[in-house]
């Protein structure tokens, strides 16, 4: 990983060749206490529009959150928008999902956090195809609890506990964004290309880490830390900029 001053901001890049993939939570959209609160404005859309053609469809989104949550955010405003969902363990190739299996023990998990925060309105949980997470930011008091908790199933049915910005959940194992990115750089239509990847938070290292293994482009938003990215942009806004200038 690379702990320099700053980094460079990523290149515009040429349509030719290259893949654009996309974080969303702390990327695209500004992060917000409750996740289901999140607005995709008119802004967004279309710069996402434009690019889908720009990039002839090689534009995906790499996520923590499930392919369906995209999809209910953007499926119908950006159609064959490919996803890669659920911390790379789930993929929907152009708007076609591979359906995944999906553990009892995130039920049981699901029922614990319940149980554990019942009428505790600063806790939210977050129910996703293939993960159950709990996020503290309006009760930050209770981050130790959360972890507490999603401890007791880390293990079970291969679950991996995975500490985010200020949320902690349990999904299947056996995947990241590293890995969720190279299943779709073998698939048609994104075969061959050059993948850049634009990611926020630590969840997206091992995305940094895999297009950089590419010769891509890691690119980190937000303060400068210990990143395998090599190029930066400072927010949201920044984002946007950059692929304005791309669409």
């Amino acid at each position: 990983m690379t702990m320099a001053f700053t980094l460079p901001p990523p290149p515009v890049l040429t349509a030719t060749g290259h893949a654009l993939l996309l974080d969303f939570d702390g990327t695209l959209v500004d992060l917000v206490d409750r996740p289901d609160a999140v607005v995709v404005d008119a802004a967004l859309v279309d710069v996402l529009q434009r690019l889908m053609g720009t990039f002839d469809g090689r534009v995906a989104l790499v996520s923590g959150r499930s392919v369906a949550q995209i999809h209910a955010f953007l499926g119908e405003a950006v159609p064959g928008l490919s996803v890669v969902g659920s911390h790379g363990a789930e993929l929907a190739l152009r708007g076609e999902q591979i359906a995944q299996y999906r553990p009892a023990a995130l039920d049981e998990a699901e029922q614990a956090f319940r149980a554990a925060f019942a009428g505790d309105e600063g806790v939210v949980i977050e129910v996703k195809s293939l993960g159950v997470a709990a996020h503290y930011r309006m009760a930050p008091g209770r981050a130790a609890e959360a972890l507490q908790v999603a401890e007791r199933f880390a293990g079970t049915d291969d679950l991996v506990l995975q500490e985010g910005k200020m949320m902690v959940e349990l999904r299947t194992g056996g995947h990241d964004k590293g890995s969720g990115i190279a299943a779709l750089l073998e698939h048609e239509g994104f075969a061959g290309s050059v993948p850049v990847f634009a990611g926020d938070d630590v969840t997206d290292e091992a995305g940094f880490a895999a297009v950089e293994g590419m010769n891509g482009k890691g690119v980190l938003v937000g303060p400068m830390r210990d990143t395998a990215a090599s190029c930066r942009l400072d927010d949201v806004a920044a984002v946007r900029a950059w692929l304005g200038k791309m669409a």
